[in-house]
């Protein structure tokens, strides 16, 4: 934790701008595509290894990956780093994934953070909410990376011709769940995402035709039961979808209403 601390006193006072303007300014870096770059941070690990496999089947341009102490080593035959710092050297790395345990994986963003990675995806769910308010100060004092998750599936960006699979892939979308994403984003432009702390407004002001649902859970506990929470929701004004595989549908027709430039 020191060395997270003394990584966030580094970045302070990053951005000469406001803080929130400054964090804006990464909203681009959603854009991913067939060429972005992308490395593993838990690169060896058991989860890193099984998602980085599906990613490159995938068509994902995996270029390497992070496993502190493995470095110079190969892994799926790519090569591993001891940090993102090297990660990011070596390949020029556009964007990267994290499959750390969580009382590592607010360093772990850091880490990336700190060596300027354009997009983190942070696959991690149960990371202490204090590493993330530390994280998240951070972030919006900087305007080179940009942070989805943690706690996240992912995010995916099919390719346009439907004969061919996705073309590229950053996290652990799975059970089908990349085929309907593929599907409302070959039509509609958009995309899962989720959050605990960071993410869930950075997706929905993605840039025009980028913009991405917010796909989650509620959970039943407290005082109300699920449809209590969802009741709620809709009595706030919320579109809540009854199913993940409605989201991009009616998140679509939302946008038009307003506007948004779909």
């Amino acid at each position: 934790m020191a060395a997270t601390v003394r990584t966030l006193s580094r970045l302070t006072g990053v951005c000469p701008r406001a803080a929130r303007s400054c964090y804006t300014a990464t909203r681009p870096n959603l854009a991913i595509n067939k060429g972005t770059k992308v490395i593993c941070q838990g690169f060896t690990g058991r989860q890193g290894t099984f998602h980085s496999r599906q990613a490159i089947e995938y068509g994902s341009l995996m270029v390497g990956g992070v496993s502190p102490g493995k470095g110079g080593k190969k892994h799926l035959n790519l090569p591993v780093f001891n940090s993102v710092a090297e990660a990011k050297a070596a390949t020029d790395a556009d964007a990267t994934v994290i499959y750390v345990p969580p009382p590592g994986a607010a360093k772990a963003i850091m880490e990336a953070v700190e060596a300027e990675v354009g997009l983190i995806v942070c696959i991690t769910e149960g990371i202490p909410q204090q590493d993330m308010v530390r994280v998240k100060h951070a972030l919006l004092r900087q305007d080179k990376s940009r942070l989805i998750g943690p706690n996240c599936p992912g995010i995916i960006a099919p390719e346009k011709d439907p004969e061919t699979k996705g073309i590229i892939l950053i996290g652990e979308i799975g059970g089908g769940a990349e085929e309907r994403a593929a599907e409302y984003l070959k039509e509609h432009n958009m995309g899962p995402g989720a959050k605990p702390v960071v993410s869930f407004i950075a997706g929905l002001t993605a840039p025009p035709g980028r913009r991405m649902g917010h796909a989650g859970a509620i959970i039943s506990g407290g005082k109300g039961g699920a449809m209590d929470k969802i009741h709620a929701l809709e009595s706030a004004g919320v579109i809540v979808s009854r199913s993940p595989a409605q989201m991009g549908n009616m998140l679509h027709e939302e946008m038009k209403r307003l506007h948004l430039g779909v």
